[in-house]
């Protein structure tokens, strides 16, 4: 994981948070990664993340079985037509089961499934290269996203909420 992270800090503009013990994130997260296009370097303050590498099962996310030592689920935002391309159905109408917890296999999110969110468990030498390619694709859209809110004569989105954070 520590590869996808270092590729996605090399995306231009790209803001990576690791919220760790003792930060000002919720303990849930800790230890997770999340993706950004922030060129200004501050967590945007009406933006999901594009993508999120997460360690552990959460309260309502638990088809992964992410809580046993090694397990790592990569989760990435697409477009529809990318979706469907890589999973065969239509981001609204999934209907064919799946073993959630399989490594190495990109399949829709267990939870986010329906709104165009795919996810990879441990990615290794038959995903790795698409986990990369969806990354700087989530990334370019983010960015277009980003280009589009802060359109011709557009006042600078308010960070204050954010003032001091530092996260890298």
């Amino acid at each position: 994981m520590e590869q996808i992270i270092a590729t996605v800090r090399g995306f231009d503009g790209a803001l990576v948070l690791l919220p760790e013990p003792g930060s000002d994130f919720p303990e849930i997260a800790w230890g997770d990664a999340f993706f950004y296009y922030a060129p200004d370097g501050r967590t945007p303050a009406n933006a999901q993340p594009y993508a999120t590498i997460v360690t552990k099962d959460y309260p309502d996310d638990t088809a992964s079985d992410l809580d046993p030592p090694g397990r790592r689920r990569v989760n990435i935002h697409l477009d529809r037509a990318t979706f469907q391309e890589l999973t065969g159905e239509e981001p609204h109408s999934l209907r064919r089961p799946r073993d959630y917890a399989a490594a190495d296999t990109v399949m829709p999110h267990p939870v986010y499934g329906a709104v165009g969110w795919i996810s990879v468990v441990n990615p290794g030498e038959r995903t790795t290269d698409t986990v990369v390619r969806l990354l700087r694709d989530a990334h370019a859209a983010a960015r277009a996203r980003f280009a589009r809110r802060r359109g011709p004569g557009r006042a600078p989105e308010d960070h204050s909420s954010n003032a001091g954070e530092g996260h890298s």
